[in-house]
């Protein structure tokens, strides 16, 4: 995954502040977590271009940037997909079943309280990753799926809508490990559900290094 490319990704603003359930010093610390990936991404980039330039493919330093840079480069997406479906005022609303977003849920799921279940089920397993709600493109059906690691078990070609991280500096300083669904019910009363309708169909457009 060589991202050749002069142009450095910059690290998004997102105004979540006083957020009911996750705190602004988890938000502070989980920022600069998220910056990390975004100069991790970029200097792993130059140095693919560096090596590239000098004609070092197959080296050591060639392989272990390209290995490297997947893990750097989903975790700064998927921290942006996270605090980008997430908002601090008027969240917590339900899923509208009449809505484009509830009409796919239905459709995929028989109705919104069985994803719910399936989501938080999804989200209380055992280890630390990402809970993503997907859309195939090649069927429209929606799937929960479990992310291990950034680019472990991120299903290729299939659309993100709803992105929770459940690593657990996500909530380690608001709740006990045990207290994880607590977590999980503070994020999803505070879902943007109109960002996360946008990404439906592939209608979101990508403002990442913009």
């Amino acid at each position: 995954m060589a991202l050749l490319s002069s142009s450095p990704y910059k690290v998004r603003e997102f105004d979540l502040h006083g957020l009911s359930g996750i705190s602004d010093k988890t938000l502070e610390i989980h920022f600069g977590l998220y910056a990390g990936y975004v100069k991790n991404t970029n200097l792993l980039t130059e140095q693919l271009i560096t090596l590239s330039e000098n004609g070092k493919f197959g080296t050591l330093e060639y392989s272990e940037a390209t290995r490297r840079l997947p893990f750097e480069y989903n975790g700064m997406v998927l921290h942006e997909l996270y605090f980008g479906n997430m908002q601090k005022d008027g969240g917590g609303a339900e899923i509208n079943s009449s809505s484009d977003l509830g009409r796919a849920i239905g459709e995929s799921f028989g109705d919104i309280d069985v994803w719910k279940k399936d989501f938080a089920a999804i989200s209380a397993m055992r280890g630390v990753g990402w809970v993503v709600l997907y859309e195939d493109p090649a069927t429209g059906k929606l799937s929960n799926q479990w992310i291990t690691l950034h680019q472990d078990g991120n299903i290729a070609g299939f659309r993100p809508l709803l992105v929770m991280d459940v690593w657990e500096h996500a909530f380690l300083l608001d709740y006990k490990p045990a207290d994880r669904p607590r977590y999980v019910e503070a994020f999803l009363n505070h879902l943007n559900l109109k960002e996360v309708e946008s990404r439906l169909h592939g209608n979101a457009q990508r403002s990442v290094g913009a």
